[in-house]
């Protein structure tokens, strides 16, 4: 399947929030507001490792190379 103009893994998003099990972030171009949710609590998401305004991409799961 094609990645389309319009998928969320083509656009860059800056951090806009972090809690401890999610981070908010918004699209560059298109303004969207996506939340992602973190499954590690062990490992929590913290501002040091995303500080506001973070310029980010996100990565297409099913294109990682399988293990």
């Amino acid at each position: 399947m094609k990645e389309t103009e319009k998928s969320i893994f083509g656009e860059q998003y800056r951090v806009v929030a972090v809690e401890r099990d999610r981070l908010l972030v918004r699209g560059i171009l298109s303004g969207a507001v996506l939340t992602i949710i973190s499954t590690e609590l062990a490992s929590p998401l913290t501002p040091e490792d995303y500080p506001l305004g973070k310029l980010i991409a996100l990565t297409d799961p099913s294109t990682a190379p399988l293990n």
